[in-house]
């Protein structure tokens, strides 16, 4: 009788173990199954990072080009004014220097005129500077004094 209790007890217990290690194989495969799942929805969402990280980047990387662009267009704007204004100057400091010229031989005209004692003229000839100096008169001073054949007869 101990040999059969002693076998249904063992049998009974053998029951028990093998009941609790599948209920624990069970356990284990269901935290693996879960364990896997979160890793799974883990990286789906460190994708999803991942991605939205590229396309915020891809959308700063269209902006400063964009941005890039409009300071290049303005850049040349900026340069083509730049230009302009100095042969602008260019052109008014050559028309500087010509009015310093004619200015220094007027004055010089004007010093003779006092060394020599013709002071009578004076007036006429302030009168006949102003007309000179006016910037409207100007080409007509600069243009050259045509000679025809028929000035000089013998």
């Amino acid at each position: 009788m101990a040999s059969s209790s002693g076998t249904s007890s063992g049998s009974t217990n053998m029951i028990q173990n093998s009941g609790s290690e599948e209920d624990l194989q069970l356990v284990m495969d269901q935290r693996k199954r879960k364990r896997m799942q979160s890793n799974r929805e883990s990286a789906r969402r460190s994708r999803m990072r991942k991605q939205k990280h590229l396309d915020d980047l891809m959308a700063q990387v269209a902006q400063l080009r964009k941005e890039n662009n409009e300071i290049l267009s303005r850049l040349s704007v900026t340069t083509q004014h730049y230009l302009n204004v100095e042969s602008d100057n260019s052109v008014l400091r050559t028309q500087m220097m010509e009015l310093s010229n004619r200015l220094e031989s007027l004055n010089e005209i004007i010093n003779c005129m006092h060394g020599n004692g013709i002071t009578d003229i004076e007036p006429q000839f302030h009168q006949d500077l102003d007309w000179f100096m006016k910037p409207w008169n100007m080409g007509y001073t600069n243009q050259p004094i045509m000679a025809s054949a028929d000035l000089f007869q013998y």
